[in-house]
């Protein structure tokens, strides 16, 4: 698909929310098939930290990604690797055999930031090429085709509940299970107003650890420890306390909601000790100690975390944690929200 003369008549771009997430793992098939007896969920909300695409006219037959924190690389028509640090970005286009294009990616979060960054940015593309080629813009369609294209060049087994944070935006519980004729999610909103929002907004906080994630070293230790058995009971809780999670935050108990966000990371402490780097770990004991919850953000392994609790205990920690951050190069306290918009054709 000759992409060239269809751009030079129309600028083509999208966007999308990165996310926070709670609960996650659970939404790989490798979990939440042997667990679907308990009605494996994941909780996740859409924050403003945007990915942006951008299409424009490229040489015919070859094929350009540019994206800050990465080399431009390009290549010939349908030759790109997969295995490339932007193999997904490529794998996408590939998928319409597109040429003559350059895709061009700005994220508003910090490089491997555990936000998921790089499974929005191709339900960014996905939706850019769509709209590029007259083709329906439809949240489900992109978020699984987004998924199904990241688990073909991955490598190791992936989510979706980034693909579906990106599409959908706003605040969910995600129940994750198999359909009729594959997979299925289901989503249960968390807000109903922007007055919901906006009073949610003093509950959260959201800090950079200044150190880039990798998230298949710890997704890899999940899953290899639930394919043996020996995690399987671990994974079960997460399900229980994800759900308490959900109903605690719909009745506004942030003190109930805390203490569920500390019982779920240190479960996870427990199976991988890494998913908090040292920054991290002080993070979260300084969470605790001003009577609030903390969680890792994505697989962990650094990145993010965010807090959560009591509108003034969130106040008085945002202190306490910006001392903490001031020790480590590029560590910021992130200034965001709940975006309630998901995937836009700008």
């Amino acid at each position: 698909m000759d992409l060239n003369r269809i751009l030079e008549k129309k600028q083509v771009r999208s966007s999308v929310p990165c996310r926070l997430d709670f609960g996650g793992t659970l939404d790989i098939s490798t979990f939440y098939l042997p667990l679907a007896h308990l009605k494996p969920a994941g909780f996740n909300m859409a924050i403003d930290l945007r990915t942006f695409v951008t299409l424009y006219p490229h040489t015919r037959g070859r094929i350009r990604v540019s994206s800050r924190g990465f080399d431009t690389a390009e290549f010939e028509q349908g030759t790109a690797p997969f295995d490339h640090p932007m193999g997904l970005m490529f794998a996408c286009a590939q998928y319409f055999n597109a040429h003559g294009v350059h895709i061009h990616i700005e994220s508003t979060s910090p490089p491997r930031s555990a936000l998921g960054g790089s499974s929005a940015a191709a339900v960014a593309i996905l939706g850019a090429f769509h709209a590029a080629l007259d083709l329906p813009i439809d949240p489900e369609q992109l978020a699984w085709l987004a998924h199904y294209i990241e688990s073909s060049v991955a490598g190791v087994p992936c989510g979706v509940q980034d693909q579906a944070a990106a599409a959908f935006g706003s605040a969910h519980l995600w129940e994750w299970k198999m359909g009729k004729k594959g997979p299925e999610f289901k989503r249960f909103p968390v807000f109903f107003s922007d007055e919901q929002v906006h009073e949610f907004g003093s509950h959260m906080l959201v800090a950079y650890c200044g150190i880039p994630h990798t998230s298949k070293d710890i997704n890899s230790q999940w899953v290899r420890s639930f394919v043996k058995g020996t995690t399987r009971p671990v994974f079960t809780q997460i399900i229980h306390i994800t759900r308490k999670f959900f109903k605690a935050i719909q009745d506004k108990d942030y003190t109930r909601a805390a203490d569920l966000m500390i019982q779920e990371t240190q479960l996870r402490l427990a199976m991988t000790p890494d998913v908090l780097d040292r920054t991290g770990k002080k993070l979260f004991e300084k969470a605790r100690k001003h009577n609030c919850g903390a969680r890792f953000t994505g697989a962990g392994a650094g990145g993010c975390l965010w807090a959560l609790g009591r509108s003034k205990d969130i106040a008085l920690l945002a202190g306490s944690w910006q001392a903490v951050l001031k020790q480590t190069p590029d560590a910021m306290l992130l200034d965001t929200k709940i975006d309630t918009q998901g995937i836009a054709i700008l």
